[in-house]
């Protein structure tokens, strides 16, 4: 039985942000590639740009609430998404 005088761990923010970054890495590559650069030199600098999120986001306490405040954003807008679609499909059962 765990002790109730211990204090809990906080759970690692981590992995939530390097998610984040992907996607909005993800995000940038279809972007450029769809715009302006062939395939090779989108995945580069979208590849870098995710890096940099995560580089910043461990080195600044800034950056790493702006990248939590975007995760946020981020999953409420896939929550909505995914409700909307559950409540599509459910009437066509």
């Amino acid at each position: 039985m765990p002790d109730p005088q211990q204090p809990k761990r906080k759970p690692s923010r981590f992995p939530r942000a390097v998610a984040v970054a992907a996607v909005f890495g993800i995000i940038f590559f279809a972007a450029l590639w769809y715009t302006v650069f062939n395939a090779v030199t989108a995945a580069l600098v979208a590849s870098g740009g995710a890096g940099l999120m995560i580089a910043g986001g461990t080195l600044s306490d800034m950056f790493e609430s702006l990248l939590e405040t975007l995760a946020n954003v981020l999953l409420a807008i896939f929550g909505a998404i995914a409700a909307v679609l559950g409540a599509i499909l459910s009437i066509f059962e």
